[in-house]
């Protein structure tokens, strides 16, 4: 959530004419698009170069490198209607992984995992590699709680879908297997998976 910084006026006392200076209004934080174009439509994210700068980095080496050009969206997490994610990636194909990402949590980036956000997938902090997901609603439970005890850094979110939630949604809604997937995953691998044809930036 963006944060509004208010700027306070200081004021000369004496003989003569007060003046105050106003500040120049600060600029807003860098980021870059990212057009995944999936046989379902197209999705356009809004990556945080600057609040999220290892994550975004590290989303786009494999955009640059287009080893993202023909993976899938595999699972649709369906919570209830209009709240769950969708989840693509490398799979950890070894073949093309680069090192794990640092963890940035949500604590420091001031972002959260509310509807539309992208974010990585992970096992313990700091393991990210080439999966991500979309939230289809408010997740902001996957936002890092340091009050809370065990795992409590939550998911690293570093942007958002600008254009194309109709097309998450598809997604989000299209048929899983009961059978496939392990652990908390069985029942929700999509079947057949979703393309993603490219991956690239865009103006």
């Amino acid at each position: 959530m963006f944060k509004r910084f208010a700027t306070l006026a200081a004021l000369l006392l004496g003989i003569g004419t007060a003046t105050a200076q106003t500040a120049t209004p600060a600029a807003p934080p860098a980021t870059v698009r990212v057009v995944l174009t999936t046989s379902e439509g197209p999705i356009t994210l809004e990556l945080e170069k600057d609040r999220a700068p290892k994550t975004t980095a590290n989303f786009l080496h494999y955009v640059d490198t287009k080893r993202f050009d023909g993976i899938t969206f595999y699972r649709a997490m369906k919570l209830q209607p209009e709240l769950g994610l969708i989840q693509g990636g490398l799979r950890n194909d070894p073949r093309k992984l680069f090192p794990p990402v640092p963890h940035e949590p949500t604590t420091q980036t001031g972002l959260t995992n509310k509807d539309g956000v992208i974010s990585m997938a992970r096992d313990k902090p700091g393991s990210a590699t080439a999966d991500f997901f979309i939230a289809i609603g408010d997740l902001s439970s996957l936002d890092a709680k340091p009050d809370q005890p065990g795992d409590n850094l939550g998911f690293a979110a570093f942007g958002h879908v600008i254009e194309g939630m109709d097309v998450v949604r598809r997604i989000g809604t299209a048929p899983t297997s009961p059978t496939e997937g392990e652990g908390v995953m069985k029942g929700q691998m999509l079947a057949p998976t979703i393309r993603i044809i490219t991956a690239r930036r865009v103006p």
